[in-house]
């Protein structure tokens, strides 16, 4: 597991000795299986996740009814908004799959940070990058037809429809599953 890390940060640096060193002194991995809830709404939030393996969702409850904010898979990072604070989660993180992950908390972070300040920089650089594509996916959606929504899921993250349940994708488009099967029987006639 710790070469899918590597892999992953050698997008963004050179690996060096020191970087190599570090993840392995500092990674905690484990594994989580399909249903576990790994934060509940009002639950002060310590870890941050790093996906290896599987799928993870992220929503919220309104009014009785879930509302997928997020799904993560593969080589995405799970910061939730209240980590490293003291204030309640206002969101849920469940695995739909089983799950592989790599697991931080802030102490580990600092310690890990004071003693290689490199990775600290790498993270830094990796934050801006994962900020940067998450407000060009947020402006997009906002600005999108449910079906210009549904047109790029499938063109960005095909793999969602084999991996999660149709009412889930239909939440997560700000829809209704029964809009959705509509939208995917206009698109089929039009093919």
């Amino acid at each position: 597991m710790k070469n899918e890390i590597l892999k992953y940060l050698s997008k963004y640096t050179v690996i060096t000795k020191e970087i190599e060193k570090a993840i392995s002194e500092s990674l905690s991995i484990k594994s989580f299986k399909k249903g576990t809830i790994l934060l509940n709404e009002g639950d002060i939030s310590t870890e941050c996740y790093f996906i290896l393996n599987g799928c993870i969702r992220s929503y919220f409850l309104k009014d009785g009814e879930e509302k997928t904010i997020e799904f993560y898979t593969e080589e995405q990072s799970i910061v939730p908004p209240s980590y490293g604070t003291s204030k309640p989660s206002d969101s849920c993180l469940e695995c739909l799959e089983d799950v592989v992950v790599s697991i931080g908390n802030p102490e580990l972070e600092n310690e890990t940070f004071q003693k290689y300040p490199q990775l600290e920089s790498l993270s830094r650089v990796i934050a801006e990058t994962v900020i940067a594509r998450q407000q060009k996916s947020f402006t997009q959606f906002k600005t999108s037809t449910p079906e210009e929504r549904y047109l790029n899921l499938i063109k960005t993250r095909p793999d969602l429809y084999q991996r999660v349940p149709q009412h889930q994708i239909a939440s997560y488009l700000g829809i209704k599953p029964e809009s959705l099967s509509r939208i995917r029987k206009r698109i089929m006639t039009k093919k």
